[in-house]
């Protein structure tokens, strides 16, 4: 099969310094936050090997993390607990967290981009780079952040809740996740909106370990998981 053609380099009409990048992780999990993560670097600074943090090394990803920590003029986090996932939908969740983290930089962006298709409603001014993350170094550089400390919380979350393989599987729904989570039940950190495990509620119930620290009576809306647009 023919690759597709590689997207042109994206040329952004703002050419100031304070230019922020924008990017997500942790749409697709069954369980734990979506991460955002808002980056303005320096062009006095420059960080070589900015690329999609997918496609970087995890060795590579964590090296790039401090760099940026130490040399970007400014970077923030933000997130959506799977609690307000769960309360409003997946989709929503991931605007708030992006605004989230552009609201916490320490230096106002004067210009914003944010990788995908459409920005969230806010009064920067700001424009979607489809596959952004991998044609702007500052929105590659938001993925990197991002990607890192989800990554990080899911490796804590294994020490927490051992049996789900959550290092290896980072939330997503793969087979090990799936068998664990119907062998085992649902944790207090997952997504209870989303079809599998409100499957996997209705066949074996909460983690037993951790029953006392959720809620039983659930009233979010059904199919979340579906909402990924």
């Amino acid at each position: 099969m023919a690759k597709a053609p590689a997207l042109p380099p994206f040329e952004c009409a703002y050419q100031g310094r304070l230019l922020a990048g924008v990017d997500e992780v942790g749409r697709g999990p069954l369980v734990g936050a979506v991460v955002t993560a808002a980056v303005i670097l320096d062009p006095e600074r420059p960080i070589t090997g900015l690329a999609d943090s997918k496609k970087l090394t995890e060795k590579k990803r964590n090296a790039l993390y401090d760099e940026i920590l130490e040399h970007a003029t400014a970077w923030s986090l933000g997130r959506c607990e799977a609690s307000e996932i769960d309360q409003i939908n997946i989709y929503q969740a991931t605007m708030i967290a992006m605004e989230r983290a552009v609201a916490g930089l320490g230096v106002s962006p004067e210009y914003v981009l944010v990788d995908g298709n459409k920005c969230p409603e806010w009064h920067w001014p700001s424009e979607p780079v489809v596959k952004g993350d991998s044609r702007v170094e500052a929105i590659s550089a938001a993925s990197i952040l991002a990607k890192v400390t989800r990554d990080r919380e899911m490796e804590a979350f294994e020490l927490k809740y051992p049996g789900f393989g959550f290092a290896q599987h980072k939330g997503y729904p793969t087979p090990v996740h799936l068998e664990a989570l119907f062998r085992l039940g649902v944790t207090p950190e997952h997504r209870k909106s989303f079809r599998p495990v409100q499957e996997a509620i209705e066949q074996v119930g909460f983690c037993k370990p951790y029953l006392a620290t959720v809620e039983e009576t659930l009233h979010y809306p059904n199919d979340l998981f579906e909402n990924l647009s």
